[in-house]
């Protein structure tokens, strides 16, 4: 593990060609090149003594430069196909929308995908009138904004609310969507979404998160499509993270997963195509539920 004697957070990137890929090689690049860091969250003995060691963290560039290409989903991914399924709704869909009520403490003071399209900045998450303005959905503008100039620069979606998130306990790590537009050379499009995070749990929440957000691109290109009657298409994914992360609490439950990473290097044998006939049982029963559900009754009744 790096040293922090030099006071400089160190700066890797990675490419990889699916998900499942991207995210081994970036997972073996802060084990072995980040920075040991104490966090907020490591715990401590009776005496005041650290029980766990300092995290391994750096700034992270991960591109996947075909985020459908398959194999899409890693087998070892803290979680499974109904976790996977359930959270890309989430984020995608906005089956938890409703859990949003920042003055109520049993609920969420925020989820992705209600900050993406009813974003609404306010002087306070736990008074509701403070200051609120007018809602806007910024997938949308997005969207209006690729059909009036396709070449724009100006394609994003923010999260943070500076006059409410910096005073919560659990502020968005997702900052900002950006997207770009450039020609495929047969009269469509490719879109170019970059996500930039403020900190992220390089090993419990990245492929979840990506998973999700690559279909919220595919969502955004398709709607693209519709509104500008020419073919657009995701292209490559940019995740950029101020933090990522290993905490020190994980090591030895990493360790083994490391293991395997490193004497056998084809992340192949340890991730799924989307078509495999198991994890395709496991994701429609999990859909079966939602359709169900208050939660999916609630977000498809708008």
């Amino acid at each position: 593990m790096v040293t922090t004697a030099s006071g400089n957070i160190p700066v890797l990137s990675v490419r990889g060609g699916t998900l499942p890929e991207a995210w081994e090689k970036a997972i073996l690049a802060v084990w072995e090149h980040g920075a040991a860091v104490r966090t907020e969250y490591d715990r401590k003995d009776s005496s005041g003594d650290y029980i766990d060691p300092p995290s391994k963290d750096c700034t992270m560039l991960i591109e996947v430069t075909d985020p459908f290409a398959e194999p899409r989903i890693h087998k070892n991914f803290p979680g499974g196909p109904e976790e996977l399924e359930v959270y890309r709704q989430e984020v995608v869909e906005g089956i938890h929308d409703h859990w949003v009520d920042p003055a109520d403490p049993d609920k969420w003071t925020y989820t992705y995908h209600q900050r993406l399209v009813a974003y609404q900045a306010t002087e306070s998450l736990d008074e509701p009138q403070a200051g609120r303005l007018s809602v806007v959905d910024q997938m949308a503008s997005i969207i209006e904004k690729a059909a009036e100039a396709p070449h724009s620069r100006r394609m994003q979606a923010i999260t943070w609310i500076p006059n409410a998130d910096p005073k919560t306990e659990d502020p968005p790590c997702l900052q900002r969507l950006w997207c770009r537009l450039l020609g495929d050379g047969e009269g469509g499009f490719v879109l170019n979404m970059n996500s930039h995070w403020r900190s992220r749990d390089a090993y419990k929440a990245w492929f979840m998160n990506a998973y999700a957000l690559t279909d919220f691109g595919r969502v955004v290109a398709e709607r693209m499509s519709a509104r500008m009657g020419r073919e657009v298409r995701l292209g490559r994914y940019m995740d950029i993270c101020d933090s990522f992360h290993i905490y020190g609490s994980y090591f030895a439950e990493m360790e083994p997963e490391i293991a395997k990473m490193k004497t056998e290097p084809d992340y192949r044998t340890r991730a799924w195509p989307s078509d495999h006939p198991a994890l395709m049982a496991m994701t429609e029963e999990t859909r079966a539920k939602l359709r169900q559900s208050p939660d999916y009754m609630h977000a498809h009744s708008r």
